[in-house]
């Protein structure tokens, strides 16, 4: 893993092959989330008094506050059976990489340990962040997004509601 700048005190992954490594050494009691923000610098940051992390997320369409921040598992499904652990990776990121541009500046993908606090309005798991753990590389998405137009479907694409 490279390491990013030092204000953000996180290793990058570098290509699918290595978040894919990641998934699997990561021990079973560690589940790893995804998540598309400006990174843990903001989603972590103090607004209390104690300075405990806030972590909240927001519903786009209410301005709702959410008890978490809206993440996604990168757990293998059972289902998915002894299919590519590359490929899994490379659609979990896929799903949610309209956000970058959504979003603004400055939005890009981290990986985290955390745990499940409840659901979103779009069903998205929220999440406490125990761990930071990386970032995720330009390199990455790339390789994301031309490993799943390798699968060749005309119906399968980023979870963007704009489309």
């Amino acid at each position: 893993m490279e390491h990013a700048p030092a204000e953000a005190q996180m290793p990058t992954v570098d290509d699918l092959d290595e978040l894919a490594d990641l998934l699997e050494r990561t021990h079973r009691d560690d589940e790893l989330y995804l998540r598309w923000s400006r990174g843990p610098q903001v989603d972590l940051a103090t607004d209390d008094d104690k300075g405990d992390p806030e972590q909240s997320s927001r519903d786009s369409l209410t301005g709702i506050k959410l008890p978490g921040l809206s993440a996604n598992p990168l757990s293998v499904e059972p289902w998915w059976g002894d299919r590519s652990i590359r490929l899994w990776v490379a659609r979990r990121l896929y799903d949610y990489s309209h956000l970058r541009h959504l979003r603004g500046p400055g939005v890009r993908p981290w990986v985290l340990i955390g745990e499940q606090c409840g659901r979103g309005p779009d069903n998205e798991p929220l999440v406490i962040c125990h761990r930071p753990v990386a970032w995720v590389s330009d390199r990455a998405l790339r390789e994301c997004e031309q490993a799943v137009q390798e699968q060749g479907s005309d119906e399968w694409g980023p979870l963007n509601r704009a489309d």
